[in-house]
């Protein structure tokens, strides 16, 4: 009777675990797609979903990425590689035979559950971390603990820093072009040296023969102290941590409707279609910076305008630059 009793006692416990997992994903509205998701992903006869499927769901597919406006570090491309490794790795917790339902939803929690901005910066910083020593580059990042909320410390160069951005915009690009995209796409990387250029004199001192306007500010390996770019962020750029939320719910979506795997294929470059040549007209890059700066719905309104539609061409809306 006593183990029978105590049996009882395990399942009961383990229900209202996953009660309480499901309440939480309900309140961010994602429950509906994550059960979908489960159930295509998840082996019928375990009930697990294979670790190889759950990479595939979130990584990203390219080839020939290129850059002509911005330099872009050799390393980039394999680093993007490993992001749908990096996820499950970071946020998912398998059993021998793939991750169970409790754990997907735990892992979508850590992923995208309510919690602070500097919760979520500090998310987007271990991923960038992970990815970067799978690719063989490792970041000087330091975390005091495995813990999400853990205190970070280190450096990030002037290089890191262009390349999370980078990563950001490609994962808000993906978000939204998917909405009007089911072929293969092309991702034109924005020149965001003013955003960068803005970490940087924020972060660090430069030199005063230093010529920061005409120099390319991601090869002058400036070491960026990780808790004042944490600062900058969180004061400059709010909604960057929302770029890998956006992600993550693109991803399971792409899961559940996408059959062919290529249709969510990028192509990852930087061209001059990215950028308008007319002075009148804001480019995608510096619409892309004041998107970041918004954290209402306003947001979500201004990227519609400056990302591309169908891998080129310009946006219907054109926003105009204005001189108070």
């Amino acid at each position: 009777m006593g183990a029978s009793s105590s049996t009882d006692q395990e399942i009961t416990e383990e229900e209202q675990e996953q009660q309480e997992l499901e309440s939480l994903a309900a309140s961010t509205g994602a429950l509906p797609i994550l059960q979908k998701t489960f159930s295509k992903l998840s082996d019928p006869h375990t009930n697990l979903i294979p670790i190889e499927s759950l990479q595939e769901c979130f990584c990203l597919t390219f080839k020939n990425p290129m850059s002509r406006m911005s330099p872009m570090p050799k390393c980039f491309s394999r680093l993007l590689c490993h992001l749908g490794s990096a996820i499950v790795d970071l946020f998912f917790v398998a059993d021998e035979g793939g991750v169970h339902w409790v754990e997907f939803l735990r892992g979508y929690i850590r992923c995208c559950g309510r919690m602070s901005l500097s919760l979520s910066l500090n998310t987007l910083y271990r991923l960038y971390a992970t990815m970067s020593a799978k690719a063989g580059v490792p970041s000087e990042l330091e975390f005091e603990t495995e813990d999400d909320d853990s205190k970070i410390s280190g450096y990030l160069m002037s290089n890191d820093v262009l390349m999370i951005l980078w990563m950001c915009w490609i994962m808000s690009w993906s978000s939204e072009i998917s909405k009007f995209s089911k072929r293969q796409a092309e991702v034109d990387l924005p020149n965001i040296n003013h955003l960068l250029l803005s970490a940087v004199t924020s972060c660090t001192e430069i030199s005063n023969d230093v010529n920061i306007w005409s120099c390319s500010i991601s090869d002058l390996e400036i070491q960026l102290p990780a808790q004042k770019l944490h600062t900058w962020a969180l004061t400059t750029v709010p909604s960057l941590a929302h770029c890998f939320t956006q992600y993550i719910h693109d991803r399971l979506q792409k899961c559940t409707t996408s059959e062919d795997s290529e249709s969510s294929s990028l192509s990852i470059g930087d061209s001059f279609s990215s950028e308008s040549h007319n002075t009148c007209l804001l480019t995608s890059g510096r619409a892309w910076a004041i998107s970041l700066t918004l954290t209402s719905t306003l947001n979500k309104e201004l990227l519609r305008t400056c990302v591309p539609r169908d891998g080129g061409g310009e946006s219907e809306s054109l926003l105009y630059r204005f001189v108070i």
